[in-house]
């Protein structure tokens, strides 16, 4: 029994070793495998997107089968409700995107100038402290409006990249209704593609990996569109400028744990700095309102504790995965994770009986 306890604790010893020597490896090669990795990514992200959504809906589809309704019919219901839905949602909200982009970025040298005169005025408001003290202000000061000047950047640059790639967007639709029409085909050549030796473990690591991350990732999903949805509506409740894009923006941070709600509450703090002092305060009313609701009642009830991780790990992850991937890295960080975690038991019980 002893040596038996002494093996599973030198395979989860190793485990962590090799998985922290691997984390060491993708960082330091980074310049090799990055323009290779972004290649890639390009020519599968269509098929990655439609794969995901596929299965989101695939549950839904299984669920309406198993009520006697036949497959086809189920798929064809099921997609055009699905895209038809989104279909409405980008024709009503581009138009007022587009238009809020447009402002945003026409008043950058506005709010670039608001930031300058209120960095002097806190600049000259704390001359009276030790020179030390003043310098270590001034430098947070300033590495704040660099950040804040990012992030809006990055938020401009990535909605143009994503209304160019029209392409991409187009031919989504399509390869959804093919995975999930042929979805059982699909299962079926996966299976016999396999080695016969790995065929069950393998179908055992999957199992348990759809059950970690399909409420999580289902439950996550509709948490941020809750949010976001919420915040697009306070903040134009309370006539705050660009209300749809800080709201898509918040909905769309809050899938990362912990962090995100804060990447997500800069940009709407920088825009309310430009307007008043009140409506600072307000933003962060509303941001706090609404980490209240997600924490205390969407969150419990619809993710729930799903992935039984605690949060030191999940804060490495999440570490490990904003130094790798940046602001992508952070959003899958959670997901890969808990596949390794389910990879790495599954390991260490099939160890342990051999």
């Amino acid at each position: 029994m002893r040596d038996s306890r002494q093996f599973q604790l030198l395979v989860q010893l190793l485990n962590l070793v090799l998985v922290t020597v691997i984390i060491y490896l993708v960082v330091r090669l980074t310049p090799i495998w990055q323009p290779f990795w972004q290649g890639m990514i390009k020519v599968l992200l269509p098929f990655i997107i439609s794969a995901f959504i596929a299965y989101l809906l695939h549950p839904i589809i299984e669920g309406l089968h198993g009520r006697n309704v036949p497959r086809p019919l189920a798929v064809i219901l099921i997609y055009l409700v699905f895209f038809g839905g989104v279909a409405y949602g980008v024709y009503k909200l581009t138009p007022i995107m587009i238009q809020q982009l447009k402002d945003l970025s026409k008043n950058i040298p506005q709010f670039h100038a608001t930031y300058q005169a209120y960095l002097m005025d806190m600049y000259n408001q704390t001359a009276f402290l030790p020179d030390g003290v003043h310098d270590r202000i001034d430098e947070f000061l300033q590495k704040v409006q660099q950040r804040a000047e990012s992030i809006i950047e990055v938020l401009l640059n990535s909605t143009g990249k994503i209304i160019n790639s029209f392409f991409i967007l187009a031919v989504i639709p399509f390869i959804v209704f093919y995975l999930l029409k042929d979805y059982p085909l699909v299962k079926k050549v996966a299976w016999y593609l396999t080695p016969t030796k790995w065929r069950k473990p393998l179908w055992y690591v999957l199992r348990d990996v759809n059950k970690t991350l399909g409420q999580y990732i289902r439950g996550q999903l509709f948490v941020c569109v809750a949010i976001g949805g919420a915040a697009t509506l306070a903040f134009w409740l309370v006539g705050m400028k660009y209300a749809l894009i800080l709201g898509i923006l918040i909905g769309l941070t809050n899938v990362i744990p912990y962090f995100g709600p804060i990447i997500g509450a800069v940009p709407a703090l920088i825009i309310a700095f430009t307007v008043s002092i009140k409506m600072v305060i307000i933003v962060v009313v509303i941001i706090i309102l609404l980490q209240f609701l997600e924490g205390n009642l969407l969150s419990p009830i619809i993710v729930g504790k799903s992935l039984h991780m605690h949060p030191i790990f999940i804060i490495f992850a999440l570490i490990a995965g904003g130094e790798v991937g940046g602001i992508i890295g952070l959003i899958i960080a959670v997901p890969l994770l808990s596949v390794v975690k389910v990879i790495v038991l599954h390991l260490v019980e099939h160890f342990s009986k051999h």
